[in-house]
């Protein structure tokens, strides 16, 4: 039978269900010493004095860590260089003289056991001199505003603009020009489990052993060894079990840097594990953008041009591709529209909070927000229905490169929407918002999102190796390292319709850099469209030589041979068959092990664009805020789908996400830039009961960019939920001018949006 495609479901939960799964907390080992961090309490301070003395006299203390203890001057983080300005604001691994956010790590601790740790870290005494905050990004522009990186010349880190067609033009002929001013909250990832690292020097082999919760390995090893001074068969890092990464464990860490640099220095194994206190001050967060926008329009709603200013809160330095991540957004700034003239301008801008970077989605959730709301408020300036004004303005022909630079490969946007309203029943609801309108009642929305992203993001190739074993079993080695998204299912699938096997025979190996060799890593939607094509094509090359050894064995043609079942058998002569095993074995006579392998790197010809049409109906309680979301529909297309069961854990984990940050997620802070996030207790994580049932469904328009013709769709429901959701409320609400929803809508917000609004908006006609 043919796996791809199949409903199989993920062999990595037995393990992980049954709690043999190993995560970096779970390690032991003898000798091992456990760091603590010293964090800044302050958003912005100069650093007076750090007296270590009470905290090294303690029993159990190994040693305790300042910036006095490392290269002068302190090292720093690497960041993509993209902008200029970036270099000026890269991470040091132990504040230099100057701490520019609230949990910037200070000192660190080394003792016997992780509470001997904890209790001295609180006893190394540091002094500070407070300095003025700069927590609103739009106060960093101004010229009285303290400029937190000297050297950068200004809080404005980078700026990157996009433009196409003439839109001044286009803005002097439109019949109408449609503004909107949008916030994007901070967010925080919020994985289950935190960050954390075992490091250990091996002596034997005079080389570094990293065990890591990340979703990048190769390209953690790369960092270090390069941090070390070192080549990097130095360093061995190794991904176990990850528990959630959201993009957020695409980098590597001061901290988790600085616990490698000790291990590598002192030559004993240093543990650090992240507590959730921790986990919100010092893990990036994401999002967190304000955009300013017009639409020129034209009277049947055609939209002619896009304009644009975007700031994006960098936060107070750029870890890895945080600079890269808000470049993405203008990539996507036209979503699944044809608009042929843009000019939108980005700012990336630091202040004194938490660094920002990758969350589930990575700048095109905020991208997709903005043209989405946008595109409902044309439809209200202009009194046309939301779902018409889209169907006039999608991009019907592919490819097509839209202004932004973006090259949409393939999809049907119309045949989207047009399958979402019609299971959502709109017609149906509009009917029924006009009867409640008109008859009272708690009122109803629907909003509709027509989304797209770019899947693949960062180097556009992976590395695997296939191997039919002598046994007869398959092993695929991946540059993918997963954390929850079942590449061991999806891939095994893959492999098993090559060489006709069952994929339980197929064994998967991954996030280990000592057994695969190189690779780039879990992120950006691009793993079974980047990491999947190459297992396709490495199994397919061992087809390949199958078919060529069997055909000199068996004495047939190649085209005469068919691969199924674990054998080789001739076309119509069945007893003419060899197992898979025996073929392996005959490959290379004399080494029993050898077997038959092809290793490839793949490399995709471009990105890949998903898109999706969501519908989300709402109804809101006036006299509470509440908000109660009736219905919600997603129909995605992500190119072909090798497992729908994995696809539809996807679709719903994103929703559950994306949903969230519609109505309860927000990572706020004080005026001084202190975070206002201690705990779950603080942060609205969404539960059970605030995650509605959705339905879903899948398009398949196959990516000619790839030869598994697959999208991605890890980011579906990040990227389509806000823009819907907030789109519904809106639909229900009908705030008048002055009064101004954004995310998260909450409760609160509603019930003072409804006293705003005073007199009930007449009935429809």
């Amino acid at each position: 039978m043919p796996y791809v495609g199949s409903g199989l479901r993920r062999r990595e939960d037995r393990r992980l269900l049954a709690g043999a799964g190993i995560f970096v907390d779970d390690l032991r080992f003898p000798d091992m010493l456990h760091m603590a961090v010293v964090r800044s309490p302050h958003g912005h301070a100069r650093i007076r004095a750090i007296d270590p003395q009470e905290a090294a006299r303690m029993p159990g203390v190994v040693a305790v860590v300042t910036g006095r203890d490392l290269p002068s001057p302190i090292p720093r983080l690497p960041a993509a260089a993209m902008f200029p300005g970036v270099q000026a604001a890269r991470h040091p691994l132990l504040a230099d003289k100057t701490v520019r956010y609230a949990g910037e790590p200070v000192a660190a601790v080394l003792a016997v056991d992780r509470y001997t740790a904890r209790d001295a870290a609180e006893r190394v005494r540091v002094e500070y001199e407070a300095l003025p905050p700069v927590v609103d990004p739009v106060w960093a522009l101004d010229p009285a505003a303290p400029v937190i990186h000297p050297a950068a010349g200004s809080n404005v880190i980078f700026t990157v603009e996009t433009s196409g067609g003439d839109p001044e033009a286009a803005f002097r002929r439109a019949d109408v020009v449609v503004p909107l001013e949008l916030r994007q909250p901070r967010l925080a990832p919020a994985p289950l489990e935190c960050r954390g690292i075992v490091a250990s020097y091996d002596a034997a082999r005079g080389r570094l052993e990293v065990w890591l919760s990340t979703q990048v390995p190769h390209e953690a090893r790369q960092k270090i060894a390069e941090f070390l001074g070192v080549a990097a068969d130095r360093v061995r890092v190794v991904a176990p079990d990850v528990g959630g990464g959201f993009g957020a464990k695409g980098a590597v860490y001061p901290d988790e840097m600085l616990a490698a640099y000790l291990a590598w220095r002192l030559r004993r194994r240093v543990k650090w594990v992240e507590d959730r206190f921790e986990n919100f001050r010092a893990m990036t967060h994401g999002r967190g953008q304000r955009a300013s926008l017009r639409a020129a329009v034209a009277h049947d709603g055609t939209v002619l041009a896009v304009d644009g200013d975007i700031l994006a809160d960098l936060g107070a330095y750029c870890l890895a591709d945080a600079a890269v991540i808000p470049a993405l957004t203008l990539r996507v700034a036209l979503g699944a529209y044809r608009v042929e003239h843009v000019r939108l301008r980005l700012r990336g801008v630091a202040t004194t909070q938490t660094p920002t970077g990758p969350y589930r989605g990575a700048g095109r959730p905020e991208g997709a927000y903005y043209i989405e709301r946008l595109m409902d408020a044309v439809a209200a300036r202009l009194g046309i229905d939301p779902a018409a004004i889209r169907r006039r303005n999608f991009i019907d022909g592919f490819p097509h490169r839209s202004p932004t630079g973006l090259v949409h490969d393939s999809g049907n946007y119309g045949r989207a929407l047009d399958r979402v309203l019609e299971r959502v029943g709109y017609a149906r609801w509009r009917d029924e918002q006009v009867r409640r309108r008109r008859a009272g009642g708690p009122p109803i929305g629907i909003g509709i999102s027509t989304w797209i992203e770019i899947a693949g993001g960062g180097d556009l190739w992976e590395d695997a190796t296939v191997t039919l074993e002598p046994s007869g079993r398959v092993t695929v080695l991946t540059g993918t390292s997963p954390h929850g998204q079942g590449h061991e299912t999806a891939f095994s699938q893959v492999a098993a319709d090559a060489l006709g096997v069952d994929p339980e025979q197929v064994t998967v190996l991954h996030g280990d850099t000592d057994v695969v060799p190189a690779g780039i890593g879990t992120f950006a939607s691009r793993s079974l469209a980047i990491g999947g094509s190459a297992v396709a094509q490495a199994a397919d090359a061992v087809r390949r030589d199958v078919i060529a050894v069997a055909s000199r064995l068996l004495e047939a043609a190649p085209d005469d041979l068919a691969v199924d079942g674990g054998r080789v058998a001739v076309r119509g002569a069945p007893g003419r068959a060899l197992t898979l095993g025996q073929v392996a074995q005959a490959a290379r006579p004399g080494d029993a092990r050898a077997g038959i392998s092809a290793a490839v790197r793949f490399e995709a010809t471009g990105t890949m664009v998903p898109s999706g049409a969501h519908v989300a109906v709402v109804e809101i309680d006036p006299d509470t805020g509440a908000i109660t979301i009736l219905r919600y529909v997603a129909v995605d297309d992500c190119g072909r789908v090798v497992n729908p069961l994995l696809v539809e854990g996807q679709v719903h984990g994103s929703l559950a996400q994306g949903i969230a940050q519609a109505v309860l997620e927000r990572v706020a802070c004080d005026a001084n830039g202190q975070p206002l996030v201690s705990s779950f207790l603080d942060y609205a994580m969404p539960t059970a009961s605030q995650v509605p049932r959705v339905e879903t469904e899948r398009l398949e328009t196959r990516s000619p960019v790839n030869p598994l013709g697959s999208k991605g769709i890890g980011e579906s429901g990040t990227t389509g939920a806000p823009p819907a959701i907030v789109n519904a409320v809106l639909d229900a609400l009908r705030p008048p001018a002055g009064v101004v929803l954004d995310m998260p809508v909450t409760p609160e917000a509603l019930w003072r949006a409804f006293r705003q609004r005073g007199t009930p908006t007449p009935p429809s006609a």
